[in-house]
Order: C-alpha cells, then sequence, then structure tokens
C-alpha cells in the first residue's frame, strides 16, 4: 500500500533530471492511458497526474515514489 495524496498536495519525485516539486492534479483509481502507455491503478494503489512546478510537465506516477513536502 502506497501513500495517499489528494488533488492539491504539493509533492516531490526523482526524475532523470533531478528532485521534481510539482501538485497533484489528478487522482486515478482505476487503470487508464496516459502518453500512449497503460497505467496500472486501483482504489488500493491509485496513481497521480502531477504537474511540475518548474516546466508545467504532467507526470504520472504511484504514491510511492513520492514524497509530500511541507510548504
Amino acid at each position: 500500500m502506497s501513500d495517499r495524496f489528494n488533488v492539491g498536495d504539493h509533492v516531490a519525485w526523482n526524475s532523470e533530471a533531478g528532485l521534481v516539486f510539482g501538485t497533484v492534479t489528478k487522482v486515478h483509481t482505476k487503470d487508464f492511458d496516459y502518453k500512449g502507455h497503460t497505467h496500472r491503478a486501483s482504489e488500493d494503489d491509485p496513481q497521480y497526474e502531477i504537474k511540475s512546478d518548474k516546466t508545467d510537465h504532467i507526470a504520472a506516477h504511484k504514491g510511492s515514489v513520492l514524497t509530500p513536502v511541507d510548504e
């Protein structure tokens, strides 16, 4: 079971470019297609769409790779 986040939560995650900060924009609890790939999600293991603070890029990640950020 991964951490739970809500729309509007500020989070961080590691990427190829280093530590990235962003805001959760969507919570997926069912499988969904994103950028040509099927991402697996469920009520017990949701995935999150996050908008990067710096570049406005949207990423999709499981909660297990996200860290909450205190503002």
